[in-house]
């Protein structure tokens, strides 16, 4: 048997036991991304990436193949399992005994050699029963989308309770699905169709968003994608997330303030529309601002103005002084577990009140600065009732000179209340909750 291990399945598992401490996956493969290849980069992610959204399903089928609990496997052991098994169950490209050969080596890498029989027994048992299902057997209907999507029971139970359990099973089946790259072309970078064409020339495939003006679907040409994105001319930002600029519609000359601005696509965005007037982007966390900060300066606009404010308090702002305000609130991130699927196994069902209660302090904070008429925007990319609906509700009752209005977006994207909401299964992007409110 071989020892040697391709970067890509050293990189993934340093980045899976990098996310078990607590890193996101975003952070984690971006560690990891300048040493490898094109090739190693993008085995990784998948990796990494199938690893966590099929988690819990894979935890099923190394129960049954090694007839121990989850729990008493040891971690390093546990990854190069959940590693093996997903190359097995997921990607047909991948021989079978490198699959096998390379997980076992991994936990002689990891110095627990002594895992080496059982990881390799455990592989190629399943290589010998492809077509053992953990939810075969299994009549409750939650209990069967909690395993055959991978999520936690108690997420697919809230989720039934609030859409039903035909939407449910659906936005569990989504948030599986490699999500499509979304872009905006950068307003510093001159003409878009010029922008457009490079990535046509590298062999990207372009569609026009549906949900939201300005926003480009893409395809292929992933290096062109990661070199356009690193210069400036483009940014690379989900179509709901765009959205969000769009209902905020920022006028030239407007003064608008974004209250958590963190990573900077919204606020960036929301500034190129403004043109002439002020943007104030504010984060709780220094570090978090810089990020906006590095966005601010790599799309080379002027009218961006940093400052760290944490929302749970009084904003420092004359009261009435804005034109529009922008919440768009820390959150459960639901609505995201395409792109961060190591949310579900993070989050508890305490969390969403706690942070529902959060969303609507930072709401009320910065609904003090809005001006007679102007406007108040929130949203999170969540898609849990406690944080949206219920914080709207909470808002209004407390804050009467406020009403709630339509947003101007797709019809499609409507909910009756006025405000929008998109969906992975229905609309290809992020779960997003939109709306606003205009001060009498």
């Amino acid at each position: 048997m071989t020892s040697t291990i391709s970067p890509a399945r050293v990189a993934a598992f340093a980045a899976l036991k990098q996310i078990e401490d607590g890193k996101f996956s975003s952070v984690a493969l971006a560690e990891h991304e300048s040493q490898l290849s094109p090739l190693d980069r993008a085995l990784c992610h998948e990796l990494v990436l199938g690893v966590l959204r099929w988690q819990l399903q894979l935890d099923e089928i190394i129960q049954h193949f090694s007839q121990r609990k989850i729990d008493s496997i040891d971690p390093p052991v546990r990854r190069a399992l959940r590693l093996g098994i997903y190359q097995l169950r997921f990607l047909s490209r991948v021989p079978a005994s490198a699959a096998v050969n390379e997980s076992v080596n991994l936990v002689n890498r990891a110095r627990v050699s002594s895992a080496r029989p059982l990881v390799n027994a455990v592989l190629r048992r399943a290589t010998r029963e492809p077509d053992y299902s953990p939810s075969a057997n299994i009549s409750d209907p939650i209990e069967r989308i909690a395993i055959e999507t991978s999520h936690p029971r108690w997420l697919i139970e809230r989720w039934s309770r609030a859409f039903g359990i035909e939407q449910t099973e659906s936005f569990a089946r989504a948030n599986n699905e490699t999500p499509v790259t979304a872009i905006r072309v950068v307003a510093s970078a001159g003409d878009e169709e010029r922008v457009l064409e490079q990535l046509r020339s590298a062999g990207a495939t372009l569609s026009r968003s549906a949900v939201t003006t300005g926003a480009w679907r893409v395809s292929g040409a992933t290096r062109k994608v990661r070199e356009l994105a690193e210069i400036g001319a483009i940014h690379i930002q989900d179509e709901a997330s765009q959205l969000v600029a769009e209902v905020v519609n920022a006028q030239p000359g407007d003064r608008v303030l974004d209250v958590c601005a963190a990573p900077g696509g919204k606020t960036t965005l929301i500034a190129e529309r403004a043109q002439a007037g002020l943007v104030l982007a504010t984060d709780a966390s220094e570090r978090r601002l810089s990020t906006v900060a590095q966005t601010v300066e790599l799309h080379r606009l002027n009218n961006v103005r940093l400052m760290i404010v944490d929302a749970r308090e009084p904003l420092p702002f004359p009261i009435q002084s804005l034109d529009r305000v922008l919440v768009d609130a820390p959150c459960s991130g639901t609505g995201t577990l395409r792109h961060n699927p190591e949310i579900r196994w993070r989050l508890k069902c305490d969390d969403i009140d706690e942070l529902a209660q959060q969303q609507l302090q930072f709401l009320m904070n910065a609904s003090q600065a809005v001006k007679r008429s102007g406007l108040l925007v929130y949203s999170t990319c969540s898609v849990e009732q406690e944080e949206n609906e219920g914080v709207v509700e909470q808002f209004l009752t407390r804050m009467p000179e406020f009403r709630q209005m339509s947003v101007s977006v797709n019809e499609r994207l409507m909910v009756p209340s006025g405000a929008a909401r998109t969906w992975p299964q229905r609309d290809g992007t992020d779960g997003f909750f939109i709306t606003s409110f205009r001060r009498n």
